[in-house]
């Protein structure tokens, strides 16, 4: 009997491996024949930029590792895909943008590397809010569509990796939120997806790391077992990221071990219901049906156990979050580190990527946040 990727899991694949009905390379060209059928094509998600043209030879590497001393690691023969401002060796990081499309990276960002020393596979680099923040649209690439409604956005700014995984081109993802934009199209693709805490994952060779305060790479699963699982495999120390110094000693040995299906028993939870998103419409109908989706979910929370404070309200919010912090110094700062990596870099700093003829084609919202004033506080995704 084939082997079914729809919904599949890592300890589903694991144990297909191991009873011998799949194989690293079988399963890798499954992947690979559903991107071809549904990513460019028939309902045209849109979702990857660049697929990694060495993903059969390493399911090879690792089917013959298997025959010989088993997994190589927890992740063993697991098919990922990487949000495209991460970098992965033999592929472009494009940003989504026409600016990038030919810079090559020489090397793996530290995540990556994490990774592909677990066993995974990195199928392919994701869509995403051109140069790293906004709704997934990008010169490069055009619109992600959202794999349950054509018509709808995959949000952003971590669309791609969240429609993959949704489609089922991937088992699971890695993205990278400032402010939202692992945990927004997490939502709206209907799959799990969290921002680590600040310190836990590095941003070693990732574009906007430090010295920026906001980023962080994260896991995007089906799952809240295999998002875990992801999670394990991502933590860890790396030099080119001091922040990570404040998670040494902090990381569980798995992350599955809080795991707990009655972990909700007396939680004590605030709801949080005035309005918050950029360009919020209360009274459309599309906000009336969320709204109807949230109170279900908040149904959910209260019989399994949880204890609400129901609303939970913070004085002046909007003021507040109009006032939040937003470096131009730093994230120039962070722009010459992330290329300094490069022994050919494409541009030497923002302003030059900027003065690029390409940059007229920049999405017009990539445009005016990349190009705002230093002493503007005005920082979204």
């Amino acid at each position: 009997m084939a082997f079914n990727i729809l919904e599949t899991t890592i300890d589903e694949i694991h144990a297909a491996y191991k009873s011998g009905q799949l194989t690293c390379r079988q399963l890798v060209q499954m992947y690979l024949d559903r991107i071809e059928a549904y990513d460019k094509k028939g309902p045209a998600i849109n979702a990857i930029i660049t697929l990694n043209s060495q993903a059969l030879k390493e399911a090879d590497r690792l089917d013959a590792a298997f025959k010989t001393s088993g997994f190589v690691g927890p992740l063993h023969g697991i098919p990922v895909v990487v949000k495209d401002q991460a970098d992965a060796a033999g592929m472009p990081t494009t940003l989504g943008s026409v600016l990038f499309k030919n810079y090559h990276p020489e090397r793996d960002c530290h995540v990556v590397a994490n990774l592909k020393k677990a066993g995974a596979i990195i199928l392919g680099k994701t869509t995403l809010g051109e140069l790293g923040g906004g709704d997934t649209h990008g010169s490069l690439f055009g619109s992600t569509r959202n794999p349950y409604d054509l018509e709808r956005t995959v949000g952003g700014s971590s669309g791609g990796s969240a429609a993959c995984v949704a489609a089922n081109f991937s088992t699971v993802a890695v993205g990278q939120e400032g402010l939202a934009s692992i945990r927004r199209p997490s939502t709206w693709n209907s799959i799990a997806g969290m921002r680590p805490t600040a310190g836990l994952v590095s941003r070693g060779g990732v574009y906007a790391g430090w010295p920026s305060i906001n980023g962080s790479l994260g896991p995007m699963a089906r799952t809240v077992t295999d998002l875990a699982k992801l999670l394990d495999v991502m933590v860890g120390y790396d030099p080119e990221d001091p922040v990570t110094a404040r998670g040494v000693g902090h990381a569980p040995e798995s992350y599955t071990r809080f795991l707990d299906k009655n972990g909700l028993k007396g939680a004590r939870l605030g709801i949080l219901r005035e309005p918050m998103g950029l360009g919020s419409e209360p009274d459309s109908d599309d906000f009336k049906k969320i709204d109807e989706v949230f109170n279900k979910a908040i149904g959910e929370l209260k019989a399994a156990g949880a204890v609400l404070v129901d609303p939970i309200i913070i004085a002046d919010l909007k003021a507040l979050l109009a006032k939040r912090a937003g470096s131009f110094t730093d994230e120039e700062e962070s722009f010459k580190r992330y290329f300094s990596r490069s022994s050919n870099p494409p541009f030497q700093s923002r302003a030059e990527a900027a003065a690029s003829p390409d940059f007229a084609k920049v999405v017009r919202r990539s445009q005016e946040r990349w190009k705002r004033a230093p002493d503007s506080n005005a920082h979204y995704e």
